[in-house]
């Protein structure tokens, strides 16, 4: 019934009575008992332990172990689970001290239910599943997120919303003022693409002149309002999460609960409304630096006269193109508000949660905007627009 204790460092155990108590069997430790050291299985060792108790009790003997790390005390942590049914009782008295105690630090807080995921036992419809309730409830939320941020825009026209104005005054300054330097870049750059690739081929025709036209529309259609719309995804929609889920980690947003605040009101609101007012001012801005890119190219690489390249842009852009990019820039600003300040409020209570809610929200804004900029465009063309 005992098994022999080998001579070496490595880790072995022994199964024998116990001489202080016949009715009770001892466990011997011996070796190091290191995670890399290839350690005894606990199941095989609980088995042995059952077959061989009589009176269900089990000692511990380490007065010959060396050196012991996590390895050790997985392998306790492991026998105390398997002895959980009543069939064995462990006395760990003759464990280290610094074993014991983290045993008993280990064994203070129970593990919660469904902390381990067991993905790996999981089959492929039981995950696809998962993920579909996952992806329901996640809908929920939102109807609800959209659902109380109308009750608070509701309130705000009744004047009985309650936020700081001077929070929104500073929102609107870090949404609007200090996003025009990438903006300015981006739209610049954006329009010099467009005039080049125009240019590749209407100079095959001697038709440079509508390089104009082509950058003037492209930008004030579509182009302006998408790239401000990545812009704010990027740098506005993100450092609302993390402002907000930084928050939650912090326990803040509960205190303002606690004192009365609706977080809806307080937090939310100036965020989404500084996007949807700065967002088609931003836009437009955009359309001017476009058009300004594309000029750059066709004055410098086309050779045309300043004069005639701005009167071909104002012949063939229509005022009804600014107001459908302006329009598409403000669904744009709802969209990376709303999944901005979601993922903020979804944030857990972790730094490592406060990453994952902005990766989210640029992510979620991002794949909105492209969708949202789909549809709209369905509907111009349907509206005849």
């Amino acid at each position: 019934m005992c098994a022999a204790i080998a001579t070496d460092d490595r880790a072995a155990y022994g199964i024998g009575p116990d001489p202080s108590d016949p009715g009770a069997l001892r466990l011997s430790l011996a070796g190091d008992w290191r995670a890399t050291a290839g350690l005894p299985s606990a199941d095989q060792v609980y088995e042995q332990l059952r077959a061989g108790a009589g009176g269900g009790r089990v000692v511990f003997d380490a007065t010959a172990i060396g050196a012991w790390d996590s390895g050790l005390l997985t392998f306790l942590r492991r026998l105390d689970r398997l002895s959980a049914n009543g069939e064995l009782a462990l006395d760990t008295g003759g464990l280290p001290e610094g074993a014991q105690r983290l045993l008993r630090l280990a064994s203070a807080v129970p593990e919660r239910a469904g902390a381990r995921r067991g993905a790996a036992g999981q089959s492929f419809l039981t995950r696809v599943g998962k993920e579909t309730l996952g992806l329901i409830e996640g809908s929920g939320e939102v109807v609800r997120f959209l659902g109380e941020a109308t009750i608070a825009f509701g309130r705000l026209l009744l004047g009985r919303a309650r936020f700081r104005r001077s929070d929104l005054t500073l929102t609107i300054q870090e949404v609007g003022a200090q996003a025009l330097p990438i903006v300015s870049l981006i739209s610049f750059l954006v329009g010099v693409i467009l005039a080049f690739l125009g240019s590749v081929q209407l100079l095959q025709f001697g038709a440079q002149i509508y390089v104009a036209p082509l950058v003037g529309i492209g930008m004030a259609r579509d182009m302006a309002a998408m790239m401000v719309g990545i812009i704010l995804a990027g740098r506005t929609g993100a450092a609302f999460a993390a402002q907000l889920g930084t928050m939650q980690v912090n326990e803040e947003i509960d205190a303002l609960t606690t004192f009365g605040f609706v977080a809806m009101e307080f937090l939310v609101l100036p965020r989404m409304l500084a996007l949807v007012l700065m967002t088609p001012l931003l836009c437009l801005y955009a359309d001017l630096m476009g058009i300004l890119g594309g000029a750059f190219v066709g004055l410098t690489f086309l050779d045309l006269p300043p004069a005639t390249y701005f009167q071909a842009t104002e012949e063939g852009v229509r005022l009804i193109d600014f107001g459908g990019g302006l329009f598409k820039a403000a669904v744009y600003g709802i969209v990376v508000a709303v999944a901005g300040c979601l993922r903020g409020l979804q944030c857990g209570r972790s730094s490592a949660a406060v990453g994952q809610a902005t990766t989210s929200a640029v992510v979620t804004s991002i794949i909105f905007i492209v969708v949202s900029m789909a549809v709209l465009t369905v509907i111009y063309n349907v509206l005849g627009i």
